[in-house]
């Protein structure tokens, strides 16, 4: 039990960081900038809905509260996973109260994705009749997270993950703290720090708080690469394996590949990889390209694309990834085509638009006598006892409906052999109707 005597617990090293001002904010300079539109909002006096919108530990909860500070409003956090419908309503009583007393109130609702709709549309009515100014902080794109009567009524504000120089910064600052006094960082284990946070001020803080309880019960004063090594474990980048920077990445490796572009390709494959990203689900990602983005360009591709997803299978991690690796290698500086992708699609849906229109009886089969006596399979011609073993004029297509010319091979890759044998396929059909 506490008593007079014991002294309250120490706020974590994230918290007693947390900048107190714009000026003490390190990166989004593109927002709190001279010129840029949170300092302006600020400098203007008149607050504004917004949502912040970025990835974990990057100020959003931060930029909040500072806004909330220079507007001297009332600072009502809430976050949606623990928060539902009857703490929006205390809220807005909150708010009510001090509107009363004639000071603004500022909601701020962390992971407002989280909210259903008819949670959102609870602070609608508060936020047209200007009793509370809404910030939301997201790390889903607003665009499919929030409803579109909020997003309306609200500025979006793309925040950007803090750079390597900002992280390196914020380190030396927390050296620089009176408890820390004579301890020191060596530059490569603040590099290895820096690596680790990926962006996230929150993870370095958190990260260093580690480190300097560890050398404190080390006894050491000077922090090395080593020893930060050992003590910090295997750190994994940030990857959200479900959200928008999960399929950011993965449109990233498709777009490389489709783009001729090994190097990138692979660098993309390793990031997923690095951040913790499923194989299995690559390994499906790279199947379906070789048959979307290659086809028969380069039948090879197709192969070498089932075999990597197959070694994977049997060798597991790591090794079955040197597989995966490879194909997308091969994939990138394939030959590339979508006609046969384009052709399936337009085919699909000329299907749809024609409906169920009868087979000719020349391509019906016809195993029992009534069905020759009906004529099924008569005049039928037999490709391989005809000159080139094709049957030149023949038609295989539904009676009054012309065969579409949707497959059309690129001039690449085997592609282009087979738009050859078409084209002289067609002058054999041309010759045939003009000897009719």
């Amino acid at each position: 039990m506490q008593d007079l005597f014991t002294a309250p617990p120490e706020a974590p090293l994230a918290e007693r960081m947390r900048p107190q001002s714009l000026d003490d904010v390190l990166g989004q300079q593109h927002l709190i900038g001279e010129g840029k539109p949170l300092r302006v909002a600020l400098e203007g006096g008149v607050p504004h809905s917004m949502l912040l919108w970025g990835s974990p530990g990057i100020g959003k909860t931060t930029l909040a509260r500072i806004i909330a500070r220079g507007f001297d409003a009332q600072f009502l956090p809430i976050s949606a996973v623990f928060s539902g419908v009857k703490e929006i309503r205390e809220a807005v009583m909150k708010a009510e109260l001090a509107w009363q007393q004639g000071r603004r109130t500022i909601l701020f609702v962390d992971e407002v994705h989280r909210f259903n709709k008819s949670q959102q549309d609870a602070f609608l009515p508060h936020v047209e009749n200007g009793l509370i100014t809404f910030i939301g902080a997201t790390t889903e794109n607003p665009s499919f997270e929030v409803n579109s009567a909020l997003l309306s009524r609200a500025q979006v504000y793309t925040l950007k993950p803090l750079s390597a120089d900002d992280l390196a910064k914020l380190a030396d600052k927390v050296f620089r703290l009176p408890e820390n006094q004579g301890v020191k960082l060596a530059a490569e284990a603040r590099t290895l720090l820096v690596q680790a946070a990926d962006g996230d001020a929150r993870r370095l803080l958190n990260l260093l708080e580690q480190l300097l309880q560890a050398a404190k019960t080390s006894g050491l004063n000077d922090i090395g690469a080593e020893f930060a090594a050992q003590s910090l474990g295997t750190q994994l980048r940030r990857f959200d394996k479900g959200g928008d920077q999960f399929y950011n990445q993965i449109s990233a490796l498709h777009k490389s590949m489709r783009g001729s572009h090994p190097n990138a390709a692979l660098y993309w494959f390793c990031r997923m990889l690095d951040g913790g990203a499923d194989p299995h689900y690559l390994a499906r990602r790279i199947v379906r390209f070789a048959w979307e983005d290659i086809g028969l360009a380069d039948p090879r591709a197709l192969t070498i694309a089932n075999d990597a997803a197959q070694t994977y299978e049997r060798l597991g991690s790591p090794e079955g990834e040197l597989a995966l690796a490879q194909a997308v290698l091969y994939l990138a500086a394939a030959a590339k085509s979508n006609a046969g992708y384009s052709a399936y699609n337009q085919m699909r849906a000329f299907v749809r638009e024609t409906g169920s229109t009868e087979v000719p009886v020349h391509l019906c089969n016809a195993p029992t006598k009534l069905m020759k006596e009906l004529g099924y399979g008569r005049d039928y011609r037999y490709a391989h006892n005809e000159p080139h073993a094709y049957a030149a004029g023949e038609t295989y297509m539904p009676e009054g409906l012309d065969e579409p010319d949707f497959y059309r091979p690129v001039p690449r890759g085997l592609e282009s052999k087979i738009a050859e044998k078409l084209a002289w396929l067609k002058s054999l059909d041309e010759a045939a109707e003009e000897g009719a």
